[in-house]
């Protein structure tokens, strides 16, 4: 009796940050059912977790291939199902997902032969108003209706999460519904979630490198943050986070590479390949 779990991600666009999506998911997928959709995690036994190997599907009439790239096979307390979790990390949308999410629910289904809960994650830059149910009708006769779970991040107030010590919600403030203004309070309540929580070097980099792939605070903004941090209870604990100014401390790094190697004449191009620092900093290094 087993619970099979797919995160599918879409195999047009290959980018950093959707790695980083796949990479937390896989690492806290009982957090993250926890903190996005607790009726379905207050359903799953947690104890029998196996990944299943990816998987590939092929549409024969376009001949493209959509790859499942997590597939976690686990145990419902009582019901067997198959849950569907679908991360959508693109800033752009697509007018038929709604319809994507139905053939692949199709396919997995013909494939497992099992009840299937799908779920949909969308990592937008803006908020969005996304369909969540596809169906087939006529005039004279309905033939069905498919839903499943959205989770807009955007939609996603902030605040409501920042009481949790959960690292999944901790990761994904950084693409939750905040202002310009609030930038600095985010990342603030980010570092007092993560004093909170205790992880392994590599779970605590994960968490640090997803929330700083989104939401990297400029030098004037980081100073304002320091002169906040020293307010708060938890100042002495924050200042103990070693990724967080290990990180600060490799970016101070490679600013004073780059400053060197625009002294020298440099192409701004070689700069940013040797330090990975982007156009804009660059700019902003050589005006000073």
């Amino acid at each position: 009796m087993s619970l099979t779990t797919l995160v599918r991600e879409d195999t047009t666009q290959y980018v950093p940050h959707d790695q980083l999506f796949k990479e937390l998911i896989h690492t806290f997928f009982e957090e993250f059912l926890e903190a996005f959709f607790p009726d379905v995690h207050h359903n799953i036994d947690f104890t029998s977790i196996n990944p299943l190997p990816e998987e590939v599907f092929t549409d024969m009439l376009k001949g493209e291939s959509r790859r499942a790239d997590i597939v976690i096979e686990t145990k419902l307390k009582e019901t067997d199902t198959l849950l569907i979790i679908h991360v959508e990390p693109q800033s752009y949308g697509q007018a038929n997902f709604h319809e994507r999410m139905y053939q692949y629910f199709s396919l997995l289904y013909n494939k497992y032969r099992k009840p299937i809960l799908p779920i949909a994650v969308f990592s937008y830059d803006e908020k969005r108003h996304e369909q969540n149910e596809f169906s087939i009708e006529f005039p004279f006769f309905h033939v069905l209706t498919f839903n499943f779970l959205a989770l807009e991040l955007k939609r996603e107030d902030w605040r409501q999460y920042i009481k949790s010590n959960n690292p999944v919600a901790a990761a994904l403030l950084s693409k939750m519904g905040y202002t310009e203004e609030e930038r600095i309070q985010v990342r603030k309540e980010f570092l007092r979630m993560m004093t909170k929580m205790e992880f392994n070097p590599a779970k605590t980099r994960l968490i640090f490198g997803f929330f700083e792939q989104y939401l990297k605070l400029n030098e004037q903004e980081e100073e304002k943050l320091m002169e906040e941090i020293k307010q708060v209870d938890e100042s002495d604990e924050i200042l103990k986070l070693p990724i967080s100014w290990e990180e600060r401390a490799k970016e101070k790094e490679r600013r004073k590479i780059a400053s060197e190697m625009l002294k020298e004449g440099l192409p701004i191009e070689v700069i940013v390949k040797v330090t990975h620092l982007d156009e804009e900093e660059i700019e902003a290094i050589k005006k000073k």
